[in-house]
């Protein structure tokens, strides 16, 4: 099974992680390798997610909907 070393890791980082596996009952190896595979695992647009569960078949195409966003007028508080 292939291993990774982490070098120059700041202490502040390390320490939050310490913390975060304490919290969740691990050790601070097996936290990194579920965040580590939270990571990679994760979609890479929730695009994908809700096509995934209702697609373009069901009348939904978010990708053409977000194409037609614009960017709304600024409020004129002058008046």
């Amino acid at each position: 099974m292939p291993s990774l070393s982490v070098r120059k890791l700041d202490k502040i980082v390390y320490n939050q992680l310490r913390v975060r596996a304490s919290k969740h009952g691990l050790s601070m190896e097996e936290e990194v390798r579920q965040i580590i595979y939270q990571a990679v695992s994760a979609p890479e647009k929730i695009t994908s997610i809700f096509q995934k569960y209702f697609g373009v078949k069901h009348g939904i195409d978010l990708n053409k909907l977000m194409s037609k966003r614009k960017p709304h007028e600024p409020m004129d508080f002058d008046e």
